[in-house]
């Protein structure tokens, strides 16, 4: 009961963050003009976007093969797409939740060590996030004049004045941190052998352990160049879904290849952010960045916002009920045939 009550209030939290993000997005703009131009929309392009947004999905779930093979466990491509494309519908409902999803839907089907598969996604994780920052450099220098002022006055300047404003509070937290980390020390070697001995740390030591080991399934590829390529797949098509959707909007057909990378870099700040599919975060940094950098009128650049992220959530919430049902029904006449 107390879990399902805090899974509740976590949602709710972190929707109204994105409603208030979207509220903020919208405060300005004439909301009926925007569904004007969303019905004016070539939605061509837009179906294009939906099945490139599943191409790069296709290719998540054979480069996440590639680690879970590398830890000695065999899975089918199949099997691994419908976990990704369910973890990816879990994320609409709450962030994150969906690297739980995907990892407890798999280990269950094929019978794969959960906290090993939560390790690997962590290391996928950790090397998308790597290809993010690259491309992020590549943008600012590419586009330092327009760019580099943009993520200034966004990111770095809000940033240093609460820092210059909350120094002591810094410093106190640093000061109680170490403390903490000093005390937690003192009682380890206190309580060392009765801890190791309690089921809970053997648990948590096991749970890490595999976490681990799905961590360093990156050191130990065997099959590196198709994880590059892979990822490049990935990549190229998150950007071509981006760059696409310009040209269902008159007032977006104009811009470049580089200005897709830039959007599509920035945007995902918005993805990575604590709601709901991007909810809102998306919608606030990718009309910041039409507006601010490239001069598209305020309306169209929620417009255009609009259109790209509710058509790939379209798209993640089909996929992500078909794959379900699949997982769920080949499980039933796995468990079915076995009786």
């Amino acid at each position: 009961m107390k879990k399902k009550l805090f899974s509740t209030l976590n949602f709710l939290a972190f929707f109204m963050l994105g409603l208030t993000l979207l509220w903020l997005v919208f405060r300005k703009v004439d909301v009926g003009n925007v569904v004007q131009e969303i019905f004016k929309a070539n939605y061509w392009w837009i179906l294009l976007s939906f099945f490139l947004g599943i191409i790069s999905h296709l290719a998540r779930a054979m480069r996440w093969n590639i680690l879970i093979n590398s830890m000695g466990y065999k899975t089918r491509t199949k099997t691994t797409f419908y976990a990704v494309m369910v973890g990816y519908f879990a994320n609409l409902a709450l962030p994150r939740l969906g690297e739980v999803s995907r990892c407890g839907m798999l280990s269950k089907r094929e019978n794969i060590p959960f906290d090993s598969l939560f390790g690997s996604v962590v290391a996928e994780r950790v090397f998308d996030l790597i290809v993010l920052i690259i491309m992020m450099i590549f943008v600012i220098v590419f586009q330092l004049e327009i760019v580099g002022g943009f993520v200034n006055k966004l990111i770095f300047e809000p940033l240093l004045s609460k820092f210059s404003n909350n120094l002591y509070g810094i410093f106190m937290s640093l000061i109680a941190l170490i403390v903490l980390i000093v005390a937690a020390n003192i009682l380890y070697k206190i309580f060392k052998v009765r801890l190791h001995q309690s089921n809970f740390y053997i648990k948590i030591s096991k749970f890490f352990k595999g976490f681990l080991d799905g961590l360093k399934t990156i050191m130990k590829l065997k099959r590196r160049a198709a994880f590059l390529f892979f990822t490049l797949i990935i990549w190229g098509m998150y950007f071509l879904m981006t760059y696409v959707v310009f040209f269902s909007l008159e007032a977006t057909s104009h811009l470049t290849i580089i200005d897709g990378i830039t959007v599509l870099t920035l945007g995902s700040l918005g993805m990575v952010a604590p709601v709901p599919g991007g909810l809102g975060a998306y919608h606030f940094i990718v009309k910041a960045t039409l507006f601010e950098i490239y001069k598209i009128p305020n309306e169209l650049a929620a417009t255009w916002a609009t259109l790209i992220h509710t058509s790939q959530s379209l798209m993640l919430i089909v996929v992500g009920i078909f794959s379900y049902f699949m997982l769920v029904g080949a499980q039933k006449i796995g468990d079915h045939a076995k009786n």
